[in-house]
């Protein structure tokens, strides 16, 4: 049995329940038991531990090393496990040694790590699949924002973008999280009451966040840090083309040349670029909807089975 240890409820919305669900899917379909914990259970038959969040994950791979000191250890590490550096996001670089192998979401990753984590590191980019369109709605140019409001999300820069369009622009946001920041919620709710073009419609349902992105005509992603956002591998899933800060945990997804990037932070690059999608500026939109289709192999749930398969022969860890 693999122990699969993830600091938020496999039931949540959050990324690291929604890939602990995906993960326990798959490694049962490689024949494998799996139990999944917010903790370390105590003593058990098992056979490997994988632990989401190397940080907060961290007294589970303690605990479990101590009772299991023979049996294999996968840290899958986060992009607040990563940046801006492991030692400031408070990863003990103990615990990573307790690991047999480590997980990043996206190849640029890597180049967080010291040399010898490196080696033990395997790069597995979360797969989702075929999402169907929706049809887009007719009163405005909708750019969904999935982003629970946490500062390391930058959550009010749309907001703040849209405010500085022309008025002739037809842009809205739909921004779909939960309120994970008090003051940040309370700036939301107001900015949504306020703002014509921004609306905070608070957490939902995985299934109907979806289906907001696949009627959108453009994603949003304005983190500071990421690890290699869920919600990028939605959006190529959906074919609704994504406009990203320029953080490594995109840029390792979408490519070093893909020309939606604006500089982490800045509102009015922002704004410029989401008018000139809107507008169509030069292909622009036609540009980012083809750069994207063209990445949709990346997210094929047969290709990360496959490299969840590869890790486990790694590991010699025969299906029970």
């Amino acid at each position: 049995m693999i122990l699969l240890v993830t600091p938020e409820l496999p039931d949540s919305a959050y990324g690291n329940g929604v890939t602990a669900r995906r993960w326990a899917g798959i490694l049962g379909g490689l024949g494998h038991q799996v139990r999944i914990s917010r903790r370390y259970p105590g003593r058990g038959n098992y056979g490997a531990l994988l632990a989401l969040h190397a940080r907060k994950s961290a007294e589970a791979v303690r605990r479990f090393h101590a009772d299991h000191p023979h049996v294999p250890i996968v840290i899958a590490m986060t992009g607040t496990d990563l940046y801006p550096d492991t030692a400031a996001a408070g990863v003990d670089p103990g615990v990573l040694a307790l690991a047999t192998r480590l997980i990043v979401l996206q190849p640029l990753a890597l180049d967080q790590l010291a040399p010898p984590v490196r080696e033990r590191t395997r790069v597995i980019v979360q797969s989702v699949p075929d999402i169907p369109r929706q049809p887009v709605r007719p009163d405005c140019f909708e750019v969904a924002f999935l982003a629970h409001l946490r500062p390391v999300k930058d959550p009010l820069r749309p907001a703040a973008a849209v405010r500085r369009l022309p008025a002739t622009s037809r842009i809205r946001v739909t921004h779909l999280g939960e309120a994970r920041d008090l003051q940040v919620a309370t700036m939301a709710a107001a900015e949504s009451a306020d703002n014509p073009r921004y609306d905070w419609l608070g957490p939902r349902p995985r299934d109907e966040a979806l289906a907001v992105l696949a009627r959108s005509r453009l994603m949003v992603l304005t983190s500071w840090h990421e690890g290699g956002a869920n919600v990028v591998s939605e959006a190529l899933a959906a074919r609704v083309p994504v406009v990203s800060s320029a953080v490594p945990g995109s840029i390792g997804l979408l490519g070093e040349d893909y020309p939606g990037y604006f500089p982490a932070g800045d509102t009015g690059a922002l704004a410029e670029m989401l008018y000139s999608a809107e507008q169509d500026h030069d292909g622009f939109h036609r540009m980012l909807r083809e750069r994207c289709a063209a990445l949709r192999w990346l997210i094929d749930p047969a290709r990360e089975r496959e490299a969840l398969a590869g890790l486990l022969a790694e590991l010699a860890l025969a299906a029970v």
